[in-house]
């Protein structure tokens, strides 16, 4: 499917989606919100698909934040509506595991989207950060929330507050990203992490996704039941019994949960 604003395929059971717009850096605009919105959807019901990886194209951004012209028009009412969180949200629920391949600036929403993914991946001249406060906004994107909880409130407050970018050795030690590689690497890179995934059993990487992300917004007994509830449904499983089987008798497992 052809996007205007996107770059998509499927290899290997990895579905890539490159934001194609680095004239401005891979500006997130209403148009690249849609695109999304449409390749999601599509990927999401594409069994071919397994793990979802995105990135931006061109070596100087990732996504270098929303487009200045289309925010200096807003208003409250498209505060209200909130369509990037929106987008957000659903990529950070999506059915399929994602892993963002930062190659560049990822600022504002770029940062944003890239926190939406389960994983982050970033090349040697990555940088990151939320400089919203300079234009009398904040990170409405879900910057506010996944930051801290990423990183913590003191490092998260200091971060919006003044502005300021951190390199990717930077992010790596706070634990924003969980990889830096030399930039003629990072796609290599995130799709070997997007194969170690899909050699694992598909329900359960499902299932594990659903109570890390279930259990991290409610409290620890809460999430215990919730891990509980989604062992039982795997010990159920055909899955399961393809995994240990294979595993006792010393070969590749088959799984068919995907």
């Amino acid at each position: 499917m052809a996007y205007e604003t996107l770059l998509t395929d499927i290899q290997h059971g990895i579905g890539s989606i490159v934001v194609n717009r680095p004239d401005v850096r891979n500006a997130m605009n209403r148009r690249v919100m849609e695109d999304l919105h449409a390749a999601l959807d599509a990927f999401r019901e594409d069994d071919g698909v397994g793990v979802v990886v995105l990135t931006g194209a061109g070596e100087k951004a990732f996504v270098a934040g929303a487009d200045i012209g289309e925010l200096r028009e807003r208003t409250a009412r498209d505060g209200l509506a909130a369509r990037m969180q929106r987008l957000y949200d659903e990529i950070e629920g999506y059915e399929k595991p994602t892993v963002a391949a930062a190659n560049g600036y990822a600022l504002g929403g770029g940062l944003e989207l890239a926190m939406a993914c389960d994983i982050r991946i970033a090349s040697e001249n990555a940088r990151f950060g939320l400089p919203e406060t300079a234009l009398s906004i904040i990170p409405g994107a879900g910057g506010t929330q996944r930051l801290a909880r990423l990183v913590g409130k003191g490092r998260a407050l200091e971060m919006i507050l003044t502005g300021r970018a951190v390199d990717a050795e930077e992010a790596r030690a706070i634990g924003l990203v969980t990889k830096v590689v030399p930039q003629a690497e990072l796609v290599d890179a995130a799709r070997e992490t997007a194969g170690q995934i899909l050699s694992k059993g598909p329900l359960a990487v499902r299932l594990a996704r659903l109570a890390v992300q279930t259990g991290f917004e409610t409290d620890q007994k809460t999430g215990l039941v919730v891990e509980r509830l989604a062992q039982a449904l795997l010990y159920a499983s055909e899955d399961k019994r393809e995994g240990t089987s294979a595993f006792i008798e010393k070969r590749k497992p088959d799984f068919k949960g995907r």
